[in-house]
C-alpha cells in the first residue's frame, strides 16, 4: 500500500483527502502532521512526522508557503529516494523545491481547488518525470480534472483561472442572493434559487460541450431582459476579471520572493 503523509494539512489538504476518501481510497493510506493535533476527518493525525511510523512514499507540503524555508529540514529527515515530495504551496517554484530537497525522487507541484472535496476540482500538475505522470495520473484524476502542465507559467495560468474561483463564484452567488432579497424574496429562497442557477448553467456548460457565446444565445432574445443585462455585464466583466486576477497574480510574485527569503 502507498502511504502519503500530508506534512500541514489545512482546508485545501483536508480537501484533497475528502475527496480521496470519497473515491474509495483506503484511510490508512494517509497520515496527517498537525501540530495542534486537531483531527483531519477520516484519517489519522499525529503532532509530528515521528509518531507516524513509518517512511512515507510521498510527502504533501500543505502548511504556509512562508513556513517552507523553516520546515524544509525537518521535511528532509523523511525522504529516500523513493519519497516523491508534492507541493500545493502557492509561490513555491519547482527550482527552490528541488533545491530544498534534492535526495527526493522526483518533485510535483499541484495547484487543486477547493471542489476537490466533491471530485469537481481542477488540478494543474508540473512534473518532468513522464513515467512518474503516468503513475500518480489516476491518482489525481479521482479529484477532478488533473491536467499536466508543460511550463511553469502554463501551470500558474490555470491556477490562477481555477484556483481561487470557488471564492469569486461565492461572491457571484451572493451578489445575486442579494438582489432577489431586494425585489423581495425570502433570504434563503433568494440563496438557493441563485445557488442551484448557477450549479445549473455550469452543468449545462460542461455536459453540452457548447461555445460559451453559444450558450448565452440561446437565453438571449433579441431586446429581451437577458440581452439589456449582458449590456451591462458585458461592458463591466472582462475588465474586473482581469483586474481580480492581476490582483493576484501580484500576491503570487510576493509569497514567491518571500518563500525564495528574498
Amino acid at each position: 500500500m502507498t502511504h502519503t503523509l500530508f506534512y500541514g494539512c489545512g482546508n485545501m489538504g483536508s480537501a484533497m483527502v475528502a475527496g480521496w476518501l470519497a473515491a474509495g481510497e483506503n484511510p490508512a493510506s494517509f497520515t496527517a502532521v498537525r501540530p495542534s493535533g486537531t483531527p483531519v476527518p477520516g484519517i489519522r493525525t499525529v503532532r509530528g512526522a515521528g509518531e507516524a511510523g513509518l517512511i512515507p512514499d510521498r510527502i504533501v507540503l500543505g502548511f504556509k508557503p512562508q513556513q517552507l524555508r523553516t520546515l524544509a529540514p525537518e521535511v528532509a529527515n523523511w525522504i529516500t529516494s523513493k519519497t516523491t515530495i508534492i507541493s500545493i504551496l502557492a509561490g513555491a517554484d519547482m527550482a527552490t523545491l528541488q533545491g530544498l530537497f534534492p535526495r527526493a525522487r522526483a518533485v510535483v507541484r499541484v495547484m487543486p481547488n477547493l471542489p476537490v472535496a466533491v471530485r469537481r476540482g481542477v488540478l494543474p500538475l508540473l512534473c518532468s518525470d513522464a513515467a512518474l505522470q503516468s503513475e500518480l495520473q489516476p491518482w489525481f484524476s479521482m479529484l477532478g480534472f488533473a491536467p499536466w502542465c508543460a511550463t511553469e507559467e502554463e501551470f500558474g495560468a490555470i491556477g490562477f483561472v481555477a484556483g481561487s474561483t470557488p471564492a469569486y463564484v461565492a461572491r457571484f452567488i451572493a451578489a445575486f442572493a442579494a438582489a432577489g432579497e431586494g425585489r423581495g424574496l425570502d433570504p434563503l429562497l433568494a440563496l438557493t434559487a441563485a445557488r442551484e442557477a448557477v450549479l445549473g448553467s455550469a452543468w449545462l456548460a460542461a455536459s453540452s460541450g457548447e461555445a460559451m457565446d453559444d450558450l448565452a444565445r440561446r437565453v438571449t432574445s433579441p431586446r429581451g431582459t437577458t440581452e439589456a443585462g449582458l449590456k451591462v455585464l458585458d461592458a463591466e466583466l472582462p475588465g474586473l476579471i482581469d483586474r481580480t486576477l492581476a490582483a493576484a497574480t501580484a500576491r503570487s510574485a510576493e509569497l514567491a520572493a518571500e518563500t525564495r527569503g528574498s
